[in-house]
């Protein structure tokens, strides 16, 4: 199979090409009122303030064909343009940061990533990611088919969401396993706590995901959009809450955040699409639970596990006592 073919049929778990564009284009749909910087900072997870408050100082945003300041402040339907500088491959360094490895052979690496981790560098955020951290554990070792600054990287979990994520020491098992996801041959199952209770404690959502027409920084169901189905299952009911067992039979960018806010349920801590809660301000209330594949070379099915954070514990004793 072509490379091309393989970016073709991997769309769902890798950001391409065409996703990673250097102008971004959006409407302010929310938020009025907060400062230009923080508000790039909260849509677009992988930069720093630090570095948005740069481009924006250097001119490389405007609001409706204007230059504005960082402090300017956001107002409904503001047309916002941000430019993006390509990336630098030796912006990339490894870093010494500790890892929770669950599983590790020559072939793959299994990581229980932490709530708070961007999985790959972008510009102006180059350290303190989880490919910094395994290039630094691997020696240099991983593979190299998805771009420079995603070395390793098959597919990925949202800076707030943490778990199971897995990644590839050479570009043979990060080509099987990348045909392993494009099949749905990968088991991923997450747990959530979302707002509200769902119509049933059962359910299947179908309902194609794109870019938000007026946010390109969000993602939105859409008629026009790819097919993006999610299963759940409410575990247990709480004060004004559900904590629920989703699982994914495709991998679209925020696939369930975007898919539980369509039913009504928002993920509790998810700014972005109506779960937010100043109770809980360290992002959404989810977590990879399990990642279950065949291994690329042993050809053995291989299920890993881990249990969530602090974060999520913490939320759940002060719905529960609420």
């Amino acid at each position: 199979m072509s490379m091309d073919n393989i970016k073709d049929i991997c769309d769902e778990i890798i950001l391409q090409d065409n996703d990673s564009v250097n102008e971004l284009v959006f409407s302010a749909d929310s938020d009025r009122g907060m400062r230009l910087d923080v508000y790039l900072t909260k849509y677009i997870e992988d930069y720093s303030r630090s570095f948005i408050q740069k481009i924006i100082k250097e001119g490389q945003v405007t609001v409706n064909s204007l230059v504005r300041n960082a402090s300017y402040s956001v107002k409904n339907n503001d047309v916002i343009k941000v430019i993006m500088p390509d990336i630098l491959p030796s912006s990339i360094q490894p870093q010494n940061i500790p890892l929770d490895i669950l599983y590790e052979d020559d072939d793959v690496i299994v990581i229980n990533k932490k709530r708070g981790m961007v999985v790959h560098p972008a510009t102006g955020n180059y350290s303190d990611t989880l490919v910094n951290a395994l290039l630094y554990h691997t020696k240099n070792s991983l593979s190299d088919i998805n771009r420079v600054e995603r070395p390793g990287i098959v597919h990925r979990i949202d800076k707030d969401t943490s778990g199971v994520i897995l990644a590839c020491k050479n570009n043979y098992s990060h080509r099987v396993l990348t045909e392993s996801f494009a099949r749905h041959d990968v088991k991923r199952e997450y747990i959530a706590i979302v707002k509200g209770y769902p119509n049933s404690d059962k359910g299947l959502i179908n309902a194609p995901i794109a870019r938000d027409r007026l946010n390109r920084l969000k993602m939105a169901v859409d008629s026009d959009g790819k097919k993006a189905v999610t299963h759940f299952e409410v575990l247990e009911k709480m004060h004004g809450a559900s904590k629920i067992k989703a699982m994914l039979e495709t991998g679209r960018t925020h696939q369930i955040r975007v898919h539980m806010a369509f039913i009504g349920n928002p993920l509790l801590g998810d700014d972005i699409y109506g779960g937010k809660d100043k109770r809980f301000n360290k992002g959404q209330l989810l977590h990879a639970y399990l990642l279950g594949f065949i291994h690329p070379v042993k050809k053995e099915y291989m299920e890993f596990t881990a249990p969530p954070d602090d974060y999520f514990k913490n939320a759940m004793k002060v719905l529960v006592n609420t």
